[in-house]
Formats: structure tokens, sequence, C-alpha cells
């Protein structure tokens, strides 16, 4: 394999605003934060966290963040030193889908034949190195099957209501199955039986060839596909940020797991047993995961 068909980079997600814990990092911090740049779990970020797992075994220098202007004030410390190239900044949140797609064109432009996994920045996971350990069973997986994108899915411990769920299919290769089909905050009953049948989480953390999801992007919403390519020649140069935001103004919001990853195109998902995972998304799971870790909560009054 060429050095260039062997680059591997990361995608870290980090743009969203986590309106729904805004009251929480108000209460921790004394202020609003987004949940991604607020200390919620230990000493680190959430952001932090997630970067130092994605560098277990992807160098740093093929990290790209993918972020929101208006956040600049809470990330820029964290990220001091980082080259240029490896920081989207888009000047709105317009949802995963373009945030993701943004992020893959200006890769593209660095690594045309870049492997990459998406990472995004609200999840705790307690055991990291068989984590990436797993990602890196799926970039091997993409070698030998470049059309899948795989999705890692976490082994449910119980019937969660608020989590999407994968039914994983057929035996594919390495450990990778199918997807079924996607089932999206099931209610009590439901979630109870994809227990009972052994369905997982759905992380959202997945890994493909860039040009794949590219692929993904051309054929599930063609039209934000080609909306992009009016800018993208910008690119890097002195021109892209007032470019990208005066495009931005226009951008409808979108989301990649709504608009695109339910397409289910040669998807795969590989099974993640003996993690403790969570994601952070709402208040009851920051108290859960800290309790379980014998963390005891000495936050302010609100």
């Amino acid at each position: 394999m060429s050095p260039e068909n062997n680059q591997t980079w990361a995608i870290l997600l980090a743009g969203g605003e986590g309106t729904r814990l805004s009251a929480l990092t108000r209460k921790i911090a004394g202020e609003t934060i987004p949940k991604q740049f607020c200390r919620l779990i230990g000493n680190e970020s959430l952001f932090e966290y997630t970067y130092r797992r994605a560098s277990l075994i992807i160098e740093r220098d093929r990290i790209i963040s993918a972020l929101t202007r208006s956040h600049e004030r809470f990330y820029k410390s964290m990220l001091e030193g980082t080259m240029t190239r490896n920081l989207v900044v888009q000047p709105q949140n317009r949802g995963t889908a373009p945030a993701i797609l943004y992020s893959l064109l200006r890769l593209t432009k660095l690594a045309p034949y870049a492997r990459v996994a998406l990472f995004p920045c609200d999840h705790f996971v307690d055991d990291e190195r068989e984590f990436m350990r797993l990602v890196k069973v799926a970039f091997e997986v993409i070698d030998r099957r470049p059309e899948l994108t795989i999705l890692l899915g976490i082994a449910a411990e119980k019937p969660e209501t608020s989590y999407g769920w994968i039914e994983s299919g057929e035996a594919l290769t390495g450990g990778v199955c199918s997807i079924r089909r996607f089932w999206e905050k099931p209610h009590k009953e439901l979630a109870n039986e994809l227990h009972r049948r052994g369905c997982l989480w759905n992380s959202f953390v997945m890994v493909a060839r860039a040009s794949t999801l590219l692929g993904v992007f051309v054929i599930a919403t063609p039209n934000l596909y080609s909306s992009f390519q009016k800018v993208c020649g910008t690119f890097g140069t002195k021109f892209e940020q007032h470019a990208v935001e005066q495009f931005y103004e226009q951008l409808p919001a979108s989301s990649f797991s709504e608009d695109i990853l339910m397409h289910g195109m040669n998807l795969g998902v590989l099974r993640v047993n003996g993690v403790l995972w969570s994601d952070l998304g709402e208040p009851a799971r920051v108290i859960e995961t800290l309790s379980r870790l014998g963390v005891r909560i000495d936050w302010p009054a609100a």
C-alpha cells in the first residue's frame, strides 16, 4: 500500500451548542459553556479527553477539529499551537452534516486517499485503549472492504430509551456485521425488546475512507454536496473565511444521522464489549457516570 493510501486521520466533532446541558455547565463553571469544552468528568474537558483518546492511534498532526467560531474563547487555549489546516471553523453551527462534509472536503485536499475516524466530543469511555483498539480494527477492515462505513456499536447495559440503537445483520468480515436497521430513541417496550435481542447502542463513532463518505453525501444529499462545491476552491486560501461566512448564511441545518446515515448504504457495525460508555448529552447521564466512577459531586448551587 502506498504512503498516501495509508494516511489515517480523525475528525473531532466539536461544533454543537449542547443546550440540554447549559444549566449544568453554568452550575459547574459559573457560565454557560458548550458541553464539549466543560470539565464535566475529571480535570479535562470532554473535547480534550476525545483528542487524547484519538491520539492513542492517530498522529496529532492528523487530527482535525470541527468547531464553531462563536466558541473560540473556550477552545483557543486547548488548541494552542495547532496548525490552521487542522482547524475547520464554521461561522455558525448548521448541524452535523455540514460540519462533517466541510471537514471531509478540507481533509481530501490535504490527503485524497485518507481513511478517517469520526468522533463526537460528548462521550465518556472508561477503557480508552480497548475502545481505540477496536477503532484500529475498523481501519483494518476498511482496508479490505473500502466500500464500507463502520460504526462502533456499544454492547447495551440496559433498555435505554434516549439512545439510538443498531440492529445488526449477517457477519461480514473481521468481526463486522451488516446493519439491518437503526432504531432512534425507542419507547420503553421496544427498548426492552431491543435489549433482549442483543441490539447495540449507536456510538456515532464511525470509520471509513474519506472518499467513501463523500460518496455517501453525493447520493444521500446531492444538493448539500453540490452547494459546498461553490466554496471548495477557496479552502486553504485567504479567501476561505469570507466565502464560507457568506455561504453559511444561506445554508440550512441538517443532521448526518437523520439525513444521511439512515439511508443505510454499505454500513457495518463493530461490537464494543466490556467498555463503560456514555453519551453525556443529558444531566442525568453525567450524574450517573460520576456516581459509577465514585466521584463526589460538589458543584456550587446554580
